[in-house]
């Protein structure tokens, strides 16, 4: 039996999120290892010096082939197998500014006391402009979806998930507010993806990982 390859995951982190939904949708197996963002197990630096999750080796060489950007991942995972047709919504450029823009406000809304030096010495107005910014995205998006129910089209897909755990992180730092405003496509968009039976399997809670621990395996078979 071969070995599978090793996945270094963070249960809530976003990257990690659409990593795993892709390797479930393509029903690939792996060694799941639960990463603790505060003690890293040395491991994961070995394999990336990024030392940022997800992290996936795949065991086809000596040193294994390393892949240690989430979008890579599934793109990687979806060539292997892509039962519902995933990369027929490989929109790179709408990814891009989901994984750019859209996310740098997203850090400044959810975490302002990280940036001290950009908010000066205001971080109320700090967080509600980048607040802002972050909307008139979304609301792009809530037009995107207004003629279908995906964001590519009648079936879910790669930009689906892609962007859907980055719009759940920016709805749920205040979801009171967030439900209040006018995005009522985007909004039933997102409470799919919530309600589906892929994003509950992805998100199991598990120990922790470290050196010597017994193997958790991770998929749909």
């Amino acid at each position: 039996m071969s070995a599978s390859p090793i996945l270094y995951s963070f249960r809530r982190c976003p990257y990690a999120m659409r990593a795993r939904m892709a390797l479930w949708i393509a029903g690939i197996t792996v060694e799941l290892r639960e990463v603790k963002l505060a003690d890293k197990p040395p491991e994961l630096t070995e394999a990336s010096a990024k030392a940022t999750v997800p992290v996936m080796v795949l065991p086809d060489g000596p040193n294994g082939t390393v892949i240690d950007e989430s979008i890579a991942i599934m793109r990687w995972a979806l060539s292997q197998r892509d039962p519902e047709g995933w990369l027929e919504g490989n929109d790179t450029a709408l990814i891009a500014r989901n994984d750019g823009p859209f996310k740098r406000h997203l850090d400044r809304y959810k975490y302002p006391t990280r940036y001290p030096d950009e908010a000066g010495g205001d971080e109320d107005t700090f967080r509600s402009d980048h607040r802002a910014h972050g909307l008139s995205f979304l609301q792009e998006l809530d037009t995107r979806l207004a003629d279908n129910d995906h964001l590519c089209g009648d079936h879910r897909t790669l930009a689906d998930i892609a962007l859907f755990p980055f719009v759940r992180q920016f709805a749920n730092t205040d979801r009171e507010w967030f439900d209040a405003q006018g995005l009522p496509h985007l909004q039933l968009w997102l409470e799919a993806h919530l309600a589906s039976d892929l994003f509950a399997a992805i998100m199991p809670k598990f120990q922790p990982w470290k050196s010597g621990d017994d193997i958790t395996v991770f998929g749909p078979n």
